[in-house]
């Protein structure tokens, strides 16, 4: 028996206790699955009750190998998940493939499933969110915590969080121009000022720049971070823009500092360098970073790539980026995508439209922990305007822009490894 045959079998011991054992493999290719989204959430609530998966990277769209019993079996028939029970021999032979050199896959031990944070206004909004639709779709519980759980140091609970679709540079989300007598924004307004002055701040900017560094330090201590759409760029003005008045006084009752161009300090920022804020109240825009009113992209061309990384060198983009098709429709956003020439170049572009020199899913470090930016606002709604009823996720099961959001869910379930580069 070779050295493989042998390994392979002393892994099944473990995972399975028998080498008899059957297993449930999740195929997550664009033909046999009928309900991709789905599929992640069988395999966070196989994580939760204990067991053990592997994530099969570049095998079958990433397929998932379970371990078999019949309370999985049944929980995949009430999803509408499709599955197959495999013997011991089929998973070994499985694995086998995926070990070949030649083969660019990898097995991902998953252990535990990660406790997860929303961090979102507990008040409803006049849009929604693509990544609390998805978790809500596929079934994955969150917890929804917001400016008085981060400021009480609650981050340490989790070990994912996402970040809203969030202003954190106290502009109310550059929405004066268009709804300054809309009652959704007065009363947003409102709220926003009656919180921070709860909190001890006098302006809604300080307070945003208070939980900013929190969330910061969330990401440093080990955790992992995930922002779409303003929450990205946003954010990063927020850490940037420490100590410097850039609100002007419909936004915080004093004009901004004259010349606050000057002193943003790009030190400071998890993804982006060199951007210029939008000094204009009235415009629908924060800085030069996001690319929406830079676009010469038609709706029928709008598309990005993904990147191909190998998979036994590169776990953690392979895990980012699986998906059943490297071709994803674009979408856009109040932060559509993000200008190639702001970025540093210390971070993955995953994907991107380089017909536009622009970025659309990021990846980096920070400390001891990760963070994933990912432009856009929702994968099935082209355009979302404030208003618009929220995209039914029972009509997109399949769809390969949600499923980069989950990818960024389940990865923190994966057993560290030390790295090989």
């Amino acid at each position: 028996m070779s050295i493989l045959k042998k390994s392979l079998i002393a892994l099944f011991l473990i995972f399975s206790h028998s080498i008899y054992a059957s297993f449930i493999l999740i195929p997550m290719d664009d033909i046999t699955q009928t309900n991709h989204l789905k599929a992640y959430g069988i395999t966070y609530w196989s994580l939760q009750k204990g067991n053990t998966a592997k994530w099969l990277l570049n095998y079958e769209g990433g397929s998932f190998l379970l371990e078999d019993n019949e309370a999985t079996r049944n929980e995949c028939k009430i999803r509408g998940v499709t599955f197959h029970v495999i013997s011991f021999a089929e998973a070994t032979k499985i694995l086998e493939e995926i070990s070949s050199p030649s083969k660019n896959m990898e097995a991902v031990t998953l252990e535990k499933a990660p406790k997860i944070a929303v961090y979102s206004p507990k008040t409803n909004m006049p849009w929604d969110d693509a990544v609390t639709l998805v978790l809500t779709y596929a079934e994955i519980p969150f917890d929804v915590i917001y400016d008085e759980e981060v400021l009480e140091e609650k981050l340490v609970l989790y070990e994912w969080l996402h970040l809203h679709h969030e202003d954190f540079t106290g502009q109310f989300g550059k929405f004066y121009g268009a709804y300054r007598t809309a009652p959704w924004y007065i009363e947003q307004k409102k709220e926003a000022e009656k919180l921070a002055k709860k909190l001890g701040f006098k302006k809604v900017s300080e307070e945003k720049l208070a939980v900013s560094k929190k969330i910061r330090d969330f990401v440093v201590g080990g955790g992992f971070m995930f922002a779409m759409c303003s929450a990205t760029d946003s954010f990063d003005i927020s850490l940037a823009a420490e100590g410097v008045d850039i609100c002007e006084t419909m936004f915080d009752g004093d004009p901004s500092e004259m010349d606050y161009q000057q002193k943003i300090d790009f030190n400071k920022t998890f993804v982006f360098k060199d951007f210029t804020l939008v000094r204009n109240p009235a415009e629908y825009e924060f800085s030069s970073i996001d690319m929406t009113q830079k676009r010469k992209i038609t709706r029928t061309s709008d598309y990005f790539s993904l990147q191909e990384y190998s998979a036994k060198w590169d776990p953690i983009p392979t895990m980012l980026c699986q998906n059943h098709t490297q071709i994803i429709k674009g979408f856009m956003g109040q932060t559509t995508s993000f200008d190639r020439e702001t970025i540093k170049s210390n971070l993955l572009v995953m994907g991107e439209n380089k017909s536009n020199r622009e970025a659309r899913y990021i990846h980096g470090v920070k400390g001891k922990g990760m963070f994933t930016f990912y432009g856009g606002h929702d994968p099935e709604d082209y355009q979302h305007k404030v208003g618009d009823p929220k995209t039914e996720l029972a009509l997109h099961p399949n769809s390969p822009g949600y499923r980069l959001i989950l990818n960024n869910v389940l990865f923190p379930a994966a057993k560290k490894k030390n790295q090989k580069t």
